[in-house]
């Protein structure tokens, strides 16, 4: 099999437009909500998504646009409407430090908004940094995004995410030795599968890394390996792409149930119930980092008016969708509070820096930035299983144990989020 199966096609990319969230309220609420549109001198936002293959990002800066939209008809930020400018780093090191350069120095944004990139993150760091810009990220999967002052992702990513899968299988499903499949990239599956081999340790369990080559990938090869190594759990730390890949070989050699099947957030896509079938039912399992998609809380109804009335026929409605629009809804909250003639990025940094125990029911615990060396506010989630077409809640909101949240909890101690 080949780097297509890192994309989506065919049947499962039509099952986007099948398997959509529940209809939201009829009509959004964004930021004064007064519906007067706003027409006073601009505030200028960026957003850096990386779609292109292997993977899609945009669903943050999709929902952060939409939003915006919604926010400058309804009075924008006491009167100034947000301009939003987003760039596609199409996962090339190269165009990503171009485009942040240009939204940061050129353009003089005060902040990024929605931002999902793997690429950008690793490259820009330094930079957002050096300008004092904040990014209030919704589509992190790399350690740079994690560990950095001048980044917050609304998203798990998959270090916790994956421990969060890993929790539920051996406490429900008996796991003792789990094989985590990933791509070997350092800051990404080598990140994410280390501290998955941590954590199994530190519960008396076993955990073998199998991480492939992204640009050679062989997942006919990854899946014989993971019967020899003897594993009785495989976890996907995978896009969902090439997941499915591996699922599709399981099903082609009936090795469905040789294993318990987990895996983090990224297999909880709208997409992906087109892609299997009756074959999976009961035996694929998920942690999720926000809210179902079907889920009635207020703002994922509101997440879900707001991309009807301003969002694109094609833009995606994922859990990246979801972290975009909390991103930019406790955003535009700050902005709120700030006296519109004075923002500017200094004003704004410290604006951002400044958010604590904002709630959401698409979060199972409050969102926080506080100027700190590193970030990681969500870091519970749920269970779902696959059955019948669609995901299912199987286990509600729960945190996780790892000593890679030592410091994190460090930080919620210091704001008074938690004892």
């Amino acid at each position: 099999m080949n780097l297509r199966l890192l994309g989506l096609g065919g049947a499962a990319a039509l099952a986007l437009f099948a398997l959509q969230p529940a209809a939201g309220a009829a009509e959004p609420a964004c930021g004064l909500d007064n519906g007067e549109k706003a027409t006073g001198e601009p505030i200028v936002v960026g957003g850096i998504n990386g779609n292109a293959p292997p993977g899609d990002f945009s669903g943050g800066t999709d929902a952060a646009a939409a939003y915006f939209k919604c926010v400058n008809d309804n009075g924008g930020i006491h009167g100034r409407p947000i301009e939003y400018i987003v760039e596609n780093d199409q996962w090339n090191p190269e165009l990503a430090a171009q485009v942040a350069t240009k939204l940061v120095k050129d353009r003089g944004v005060v902040a990024l908004v929605g931002n999902g990139s793997v690429v950008s993150m690793a490259v820009n760091a330094k930079l957002y940094k050096d300008e004092n810009v904040m990014a209030m990220a919704s589509a992190c999967a790399i350690s740079d995004c994690y560990e950095n002052a001048n980044i917050v992702s609304t998203n798990q990513g998959p270090l916790p995410s994956g421990i969060g899968a890993l929790k539920f299988a051996i406490e429900e499903l008996g796991t003792e030795h789990a094989a985590c499949i990933g791509f070997n990239i350092p800051n990404n599956g080598g990140w994410a599968c280390d501290w998955m081999g941590k954590y199994m340790e530190s519960q008396g369990r076993k955990s073998t890394a199998l991480l492939m080559d992204p640009a050679a990938v062989d997942l006919n090869s990854v899946y014989l390996q993971a019967l020899a190594e003897g594993v009785d759990t495989i976890l996907l730390m995978l896009p969902a792409g090439p997941a499915l890949g591996i699922l599709k070989v399981a099903e082609e050699q009936d090795g469905r149930d040789m294993f318990k099947w987990v895996s983090p957030t990224p297999l909880y896509d709208p997409t992906v119930p087109g892609a299997l079938g009756d074959y999976w039912n009961d035996s694929l399992y998920v942690n999720i980092e926000l809210a179902p998609f079907d889920s009635d809380g207020p703002d994922n109804r509101n997440w879900n008016a707001v991309m009807d009335a301003y969002g694109r026929e094609d833009d995606r409605r994922d859990t990246f969708s979801q972290s975009g629009y909390v991103s930019a809804k406790f955003f535009v909250e700050a902005l709120l509070e700030m006296d519109p003639g004075s923002i500017d990025r200094a004003s704004v940094t410290e604006a951002i820096k400044s958010i604590s125990g904002k709630t959401s029911d698409l979060l199972c615990g409050p969102y926080y930035v506080g100027d700190f060396d590193r970030h990681m506010p969500n870091h519970a989630g749920r269970m779902v299983v696959f059955r019948d077409g669609r995901f299912d809640v199987v286990r509600e909101c729960y945190d996780i144990e790892s000593s890679y949240l030592d410091p994190i909890r460090e930080q919620e101690r210091q704001l008074g989020l938690t004892q």
